[in-house]
């Protein structure tokens, strides 16, 4: 048994209320799993992004949420808040700051862990060094699974997963089905990936360290693209299909122009750093 932790952070902007109610419940479940079977405990930084700049943190909405949550036994728990809208990446850098545990898992709040979810990566993480950033298997809501690792996209990829219409993608179907790695990321372990999702990485403190943690450039989408592509040059990102959860999160075309214009400014950014790939 150790006394080590494991920092994880979560950033909200106005999130529903419910499906983060049950996803703390998810969080904490597994956080005592991960006590119980190795005695290292999690700490928690909630980063409220919708909170007002300079907003006072006691009368915060989600104050009274937390309190249940640690009056429930759950890990520690701080809010940051006052901030303003900073951005997804720069919401969790601003906990990747704050912790100083040898793993940090950078988490939405729209999933549901689940028990083994923090074992299983631990475990994995430490029986494995030269792994520096791990993603785990993910379900949607209906329970299908979800294909949240990527190989490098070209602009044509980006362009017909999110804009095209479905009879279109039935066209693109064996293109966008290896851009998605559903060739391989199944039931067995993977490693040597280029890109994963920010809905889940769990990665190695010292990684994230010797990276800055995300670009702050990336106000929002491409940021765990980035920084999955600059995390791959340090070591072996894993998918490690042993460590589950349920995901809730919405595609950018479908959330109006403003994400769409998001999303088409943080794709030149990404391009531009990581170089163009057309077709």
């Amino acid at each position: 048994m150790t006394s080590a932790f494991l920092d994880l952070s979560v950033v909200l902007y106005h999130p529903d209320p419910e499906l983060l109610a049950r996803s703390l419940d998810t969080i904490g479940a597994a956080a005592d799993r991960l006590a119980e079977g190795t005695g290292v405990q999690t700490r928690l930084w909630i980063v409220d992004n919708g909170a007002p700049e300079g907003g006072d943190a006691a009368a915060n909405p989600f104050r009274a949420l937390l309190n249940r949550y640690a009056e429930a036994g759950r890990p520690p728990v701080t809010l940051i808040t006052g901030h303003g809208n900073v951005g997804y990446g720069a919401g969790h850098n601003l906990a990747i700051r704050r912790g100083d545990a040898p793993y940090h898992l950078i988490l939405n709040y729209d999933i549901l862990l689940e028990p083994d979810a923090l074992l299983a990566g631990w475990r994995y993480m430490e029986a494995h060094p030269r792994t520096v950033l791990l993603t785990p298997k993910v379900f949607g809501p209906s329970g299908e699974q979800e294909f949240l690792c990527k190989r490098r996209p070209t602009v044509l990829d980006l362009g017909l997963r999110a804009f095209a219409p479905a009879a279109v993608k039935r066209l693109f179907a064996r293109r966008l089905d290896r851009y998605e790695m559903r060739d391989v990321t199944r039931d067995a372990v993977v490693t040597g990936l280029e890109q994963v999702s920010g809905a889940f990485m769990l990665f190695r403190r010292d990684t994230l360290t010797r990276l800055s943690g995300f670009d702050d450039g990336y106000f929002l989408y491409f940021e765990d693209f980035d920084l999955s592509r600059r995390a791959m040059a340090l070591g072996e990102i894993a998918y490690v299909p042993d460590v589950r959860m349920v995901h809730f999160g919405g595609k950018a075309a479908r959330k109006g122009s403003a994400h769409i214009r998001m999303f088409a400014r943080s794709a030149l950014r990404f391009f531009n750093t990581h170089g163009w790939r057309l077709v």
